[in-house]
């Protein structure tokens, strides 16, 4: 890989150029940041890269395109985006919501050119390039997104970059993607990570039981609907950590179902 282009050098985007430079992924790695403030801290930080401060100024052949910005930026630096980009670039994001921002990019992305979006799962409660690491994506999931029109060539050469970023792959499209992260968007990102795989399993598990994912399913306390249980004060409370070991000292009251359940 030549030349690839981060635009938005904060916290996740500067781990990138980190981590790219690092293992020498690419030869050239070229930094668009708005942000005079951030500009300031990579001239500081001495990053690898490039910085572009105007799309107008002259771009060279980009292998590769990630967004690091918000979704909202993307509607304006796609439309500058157009005039250089061809069939051949490969283009992502790291972005969250990924049903959202296909609608962006259907819109505004002109005719030929493919985006392969991809969401790593991975961040920190700070933000900004000098918090920014080369590990930061080392051991974590990163979903890829495949949907009907993904340009597969594109799909595999953007699992390639992840893995030697440091990075699980998992594949599935934008529905599916969008729905597992509506059950853990709330949740910190270790038990995120870990419930990637999980979270397609209960998706299969209420497929099984033919009902269907209702995201109320997550805030059932809102729920206004009489409750007839003897269960109505727990029902009528968030998931929460309170019934954690309750039943310790009835376990020995169970015999070979405990044993059963712990096995």
């Amino acid at each position: 890989m030549k030349n690839v282009l981060i635009i938005g050098c904060g916290l996740l985007g500067s781990s990138l150029v980190r981590k790219i430079s690092k293992k020498n992924i690419a030869k050239e790695i070229y930094i668009y940041e708005k942000s005079k403030s951030n500009i300031s801290k990579i001239k500081k930080l001495k990053l690898s890269g490039k910085i572009i401060k105007s799309f107008n100024d002259t771009i060279p052949n980009f292998d590769l395109i990630i967004f690091c910005t918000p979704m909202s930026e993307y509607k304006n630096l796609i439309l500058k985006m157009n005039r250089f980009i061809t069939p051949k670039t490969l283009i992502t994001d790291i972005g969250s919501s990924k049903s959202k921002s296909s609608v962006i990019i259907k819109k505004f992305l002109k005719k030929g050119i493919h985006w392969t979006r991809s969401h790593p799962i991975t961040g920190s409660e700070v933000s900004g390039p000098e918090h920014g690491k080369d590990n930061m994506f080392e051991d974590k999931w990163c979903v890829l997104i495949k949907d009907k029109k993904t340009n597969l060539r594109h799909l595999k050469l953007l699992n390639s970059f992840w893995t030697k970023v440091g990075s699980k792959t998992v594949i599935m499209n934008s529905e599916k993607h969008d729905k597992i992260f509506s059950i853990t968007s709330h949740l910190p990102h270790l038990i995120a990570y870990n419930l990637v795989k999980s979270a397609q399993d209960f998706e299969k598990m209420l497929k099984f039981c033919e009902l269907d994912w209702d995201p109320n399913c997550m805030s059932h306390e809102k729920n206004k609907k009489t409750i007839k249980t003897a269960s109505v004060t727990q029902a009528r409370k968030p998931i929460n950590k309170l019934g954690l070991n309750t039943s310790a000292p009835y376990m020995k009251f169970l015999g070979e179902l405990s044993e059963s359940i712990n096995n």
